[in-house]
């Protein structure tokens, strides 16, 4: 029964590469048995992998996959009892070095330089992912994409979170790092059918409408400051 539900998901997935599916298939099989590559080409190496090394390379420029039926595939393993939980997130490429590399963009770095401003060249990349697991690290991944020089990381993650929550049968819960403990993100997403939960910092301070007098001291004014001592949505 698994071994029939296995070949059906790898047939579907197989239809939705687009270009070059062969040798990008093969590829996907081996970065998978693959623990350790130092190269694209070491994954040539791989016994799945039955073509020559410069493949990979024609693989990875004329593939074209379907990433919106991929997604819709992969939400389609989840299990339907109970509501999912999402994690969103940013993360940095750095390529410092690749001066021909187009579309690259000034990103967060966490490796910082003492004096330095934690930042880097390279290439910023947006993803959600369903947690499906207490405990542990593995995730599947929805949506994975580049985040373009005309795009900033809060239109992204926003826009991910609309695409998988249009396909999802339940309301899904979903947690962010503190990039997105913002005011646009959650003007962005506020229509979106989803339950929120961002980390904010410890430093912010939110704008409200002032509480009740309490009959001591001067009343508070609209729009003073009111400091956030612990972290909520």
């Amino acid at each position: 029964m698994k071994c029939a539900l296995l070949e059906e998901f790898r047939q579907a997935a197989y239809k939705h590469l687009g270009r070059a599916h062969d040798a990008t298939f093969e590829l996907t099989d081996a970065i998978l048995l693959t623990r350790n590559a130092y190269s694209l080409a070491d994954l040539s190496l791989s016994p799945v992998f039955r073509r020559k090394w410069p493949s990979i390379y024609e693989a990875l420029q004329d593939s074209r996959p379907q990433r919106q039926k991929l997604m819709q595939l992969y939400i389609k393993q989840m299990p339907t009892d109970g509501r999912p939980l999402l994690a969103g997130d940013h993360t940095a490429w750095p390529r410092a070095d690749a001066v021909t590399l187009q579309e690259r963009t000034i990103e967060h770095s966490s490796v910082t330089v003492a004096g330095n401003k934690p930042i880097t060249v390279g290439q910023g990349y947006s993803t959600i992912a369903w947690i499906p697991e207490d405990s542990g690290s593995w995730a599947l991944p929805l949506r994975h994409e580049r985040i373009t020089s005309w795009e900033n990381p809060i239109q992204k993650a926003a826009w991910q979170l609309q695409q998988v929550c249009e396909n999802l049968p339940t309301r899904p819960i979903s947690v962010w790092d503190s990039e997105y403990g913002c005011a646009p993100f959650i003007l962005k997403t506020a229509h979106i059918k989803a339950d929120i939960l961002v980390r904010l910092r410890s430093n912010l301070c939110l704008w409200g409408a002032p509480p009740a007098y309490s009959g001591q001291g001067r009343p508070r004014k609209h729009g003073d400051k009111f400091k956030l001592n612990e972290p909520s949505k």
